[in-house]
């Protein structure tokens, strides 16, 4: 248990220094309810009691005060019904703002370049801490921390409230309540942390699998594996099903558990506060009162063992999310370092490798744009032109060397579209564009007509990854996002790659039409995205072998090696 502390520590660290008053105020609440139901039942048991032993004489009737014992309990009713609703609403309040900051948090720790990498290799596991991994942190407050803040008030309230009667009886159900609220739980959540670390990797592995199955079920198709896909998939819901089994199985014990224990500790009252009364200790209605205030605090007990269960689950989130979250927050991007006047980008002696890697991605590179200048970056595949083009839009860091551009926007070989509706996909590149700029940037990419022919027009949703627009249409909608940024640097990587030709050059001219004097940096195969260069900077194996410009010896001869339509 030691180790699931370790592991939950920081997370809940973080959760307090988000939301330590209202997180507060909620398990104070819920310590305040309990209490009311506990004091509700055994006031109201003594009340009962006591007024029928009142009532056997008329002189006893008439001095038995019924208005405080009524006004209290009617007190108590209220508090424990404004107390759950208060609890209810603060203690969920308190845990959805507190996760949805920690969301922020994690999804800012992982934007910059390099944060995530390995996560991106499968973006169902990325997707998968950031919503189910999160949402399983709930449980360290909401189904641990709040209950057996309760539970424990429960136990010290009836220990007092007992030891008034007699201090060996409060003393000792206080300790088994300590004991029940200890053992039972500790006990289960050994049990079912094994279990419950198979659960949350199963339940990541079919997710991943099923995402896999619909997003490339064109390529299974292709290659036989439909059948195979979907019975791994099945296998993978057999186990998770059998894990969950066993899970209930414990729970179910657990219930049995608290059960039993909180049986015998009524049953030990029982006896206890039959011998004091016997003896003229204490009376019938006091009897009572003890009897019922057990019997009251053994419930709250009962909502620790869904915590003990989902322990393995939550400790698994915890440990996977506490690293990035122990990071300092990331800090405000600084603005690049500008080159001279009349130039859009400077690199001077810069090398690069990626993380993990032998050998650098690009050595030695020293480049200058000039403002207005349209570059294109040729070579091989793997030569490192993409990794030039992250460079120059500070997704990569180099390792060595001095770049200094002017601002730029990156236009990357993937059309990355939304599940939202046109407008709200272009306004990821200007928030703040209106309704007529909109129009004109989709003019300018040659794609206003579309978009007007359809019902909705701007308003028309898009399915996942862009679906409802063909590629021709769906890379014309990136170039319109790209005429939305005001930037006097752009940069293209394979812009109309996967296009038919007449869609790819109709591409082409409406971006060189819109160029305006910005600087353009093309990394191509393509002899079509060449032939609008001023400049053709060759890469092999990471370095520049040749930069012929337009006119010079070598450019032409560049142009035709390239890739035809």
């Amino acid at each position: 248990m030691k180790a699931a502390w370790h592991d939950l520590r920081p997370v809940l660290a973080v959760l307090l220094a988000e939301r330590r008053p209202m997180l507060a105020a909620g398990a104070a609440l819920a310590a305040v309810t309990v209490l009311a139901g506990v004091g509700l039942l055994g006031l109201s048991g003594w009340f009962i009691t006591a007024t029928a032993i009142a009532g056997l004489s008329t002189a006893t009737a008439l001095a038995f005060d019924v208005f405080a014992p009524a006004a209290a309990i009617r007190f108590l009713a209220i508090a424990r019904t404004a107390g759950r609703y208060g609890e209810r609403l603060t203690t969920h309040e308190a845990t959805l703002s507190a996760l949805a900051a920690l969301r922020e948090k994690l999804f800012r720790g992982w934007a910059p370049p390099g944060a995530a990498r390995r996560l991106l290799e499968r973006p169902a596991r990325l997707l998968f801490r950031l919503t189910a991994d999160i949402d399983a942190l709930d449980s360290i407050y909401l189904r641990i921390l709040v209950p057996f803040l309760a539970a424990f008030a429960a136990a010290a309230a009836t220990g007092l409230v007992l030891a008034a009667l007699n201090p060996w009886l409060g003393l000792s159900a206080f300790l088994w309540l300590a004991l029940l609220g200890l053992i039972i739980p500790l006990r289960t959540a050994a049990a079912a942390l094994a279990p419950g670390l198979r659960r949350a990797h199963l339940t990541e592995a079919l997710r991943t699998r099923t995402i896999d199955l619909v997003a490339g079920q064109t390529e299974l198709a292709m290659a036989a594996r439909l059948t195979a896909e979907r019975h791994a998939i099945a296998r993978t819901d057999r186990r998770l099903v059998a894990t969950d089994e066993r899970l209930n199985r414990i729970e179910t014990r657990a219930s049995a558990a608290f059960g039993i224990a909180g049986a015998l500790l009524l049953a030990g009252t029982l006896y206890v506060a039959a011998r004091l009364a016997e003896a003229n200790e204490i009376g019938a209605p006091a009897a009572a009162l003890a009897i019922l205030v057990v019997f009251a605090a053994a419930e709250p007990f009962a909502a620790l063992k869904r915590g003990a269960v989902e322990l393995g689950r939550t400790r698994l989130a915890a440990r996977r999310l506490a690293p990035r979250l122990k990071t300092d927050p990331v800090a405000p991007a600084r603005p690049p370092s500008m080159p001279p006047n009349r130039q859009a980008a400077r690199l001077k002696s810069v090398d690069f490798r990626y993380p993990d890697a032998k050998r650098l991605c690009l050595s030695d590179i020293s480049l200058t744009l000039t403002e207005g200048e349209t570059l294109a970056v040729v070579g091989p595949s793997g030569a490192g032109k993409s990794t030039l083009l992250a460079l120059l839009a500070d997704e990569a860091t180099p390792e060595a060397g001095e770049i200094a551009h002017s601002p730029s926007v990156l236009l990357t070989q993937r059309t990355e579209l939304f599940q939202d509706t046109l407008a709200g996909n272009l306004q990821i590149a200007n928030p703040d564009a209106s309704e007529a700029r909109l129009w004109r940037a989709l003019e300018a990419a040659g794609l206003r007509a579309d978009v007007e022919a359809l019902p909705s027009a701007l308003e028309t949703r898009l399915g996942e990854g862009g679906l409802g627009l063909s590629g021709g249409q769906a890379r014309r909608l990136s170039l319109a996002r790209l005429f939305l940024r005001d930037t006097p640097l752009w940069l293209l990587d394979e812009p109309t790659e996967g296009l038919d030709g007449p869609t790819a050059r109709e591409i082409m001219r409406r971006l060189k039409g819109q160029k305006r004097g910005r600087s353009l940096v093309i990394s191509t195969h393509l002899r079509r995205e060449a032939e609008i260069a001023d400049r053709l900077v060759i890469l092999e194996q990471g370095q520049i072998v040749a930069a012929p410009r337009r006119n010079e010896p070598g450019f032409e001869q560049a142009l035709e090696a390239l890739r035809p339509d």
